[in-house]
């Protein structure tokens, strides 16, 4: 599941986008300004970002001009109001990938975050290829030399998780908020029992291994 974050100082706003994109299949987390955005990117790992640019603090274009100056490749979807074509210039030269005016048409809206992604090679690869191991998105399975072992979900998505981000090193708050979303009432001690049974049934295998992090969390090393 594609992790979106939406960024707005309308309440009213957050609320609709949130209830428009998780009905497509997202999951949504808010700010309500670009300052805010950026406290909570620390804490979770997003896909995708849907920013205002009028707010308080930070604004829209702030925001951007600050991820790309530290080299974040973030796809950001900007919308706002302001429909004067300067101000789409504005947005494309801080560093935005693409822009749409209120009123939001949501079609129009989820068919660019679709593209954006793909561009992205995130939605479209919904495949990780390490030598001869394959992790398929659309059928929880793991395949390895013509043998095929579907996963149970959550295994699944932990799994495709880390191995999407080789060597970046997760929280088990953050594979805890992701996974099993924010409100679920499991502890995070689960994400360790989740750990240990991919460790179990993938032992033996050169492919790829999951390492803990003292003290903060979990890793994936691809060897090929």
């Amino acid at each position: 599941m594609f992790h979106i974050l939406v960024v707005d100082d309308d309440k009213n706003t957050r609320r609709y986008l949130k209830a428009v994109l998780e009905d497509a299949g997202y999951s949504v987390s808010s700010a309500c300004n670009g300052e805010e955005a950026l406290q909570l990117m620390d804490r979770e790992y997003i896909d995708l970002v849907v920013l205002d640019i009028m707010m308080p603090k930070m604004d829209g274009y702030q925001f951007t001009e600050v991820l790309r100056k530290t080299n974040n490749d973030l796809p950001i979807l900007m919308v706002s109001a302001k429909q004067l074509p300067q101000d789409r210039h504005r947005g494309f030269l801080v560093g935005t990938d693409d822009y749409i005016t209120k009123p939001i048409d949501e079609k129009e809206m989820l068919l660019r975050i679709k593209a954006l992604l793909r561009r992205a090679r995130i939605a479209s690869e919904r495949r990780i290829v390490i030598d001869d191991v394959v992790l398929d998105y659309d059928s929880l399975t793991v395949s390895r030399n013509g043998s095929v072992q579907e996963l149970p979900q959550k295994e699944f998505l932990l799994l495709y998780k880390l191995l999407s981000y080789p060597g970046k090193i997760f929280t088990r708050i953050q594979l805890m908020d992701e996974i099993w979303g924010s409100e679920s009432e499991t502890g995070w001690e689960t994400v360790t029992v989740h750990v240990g049974r991919l460790r179990k049934r993938f032992e033996g295998w050169q492919e790829f291994q999951i390492e803990s992090v003292r003290g903060l969390g979990y890793k994936a090393v691809r060897n090929l």
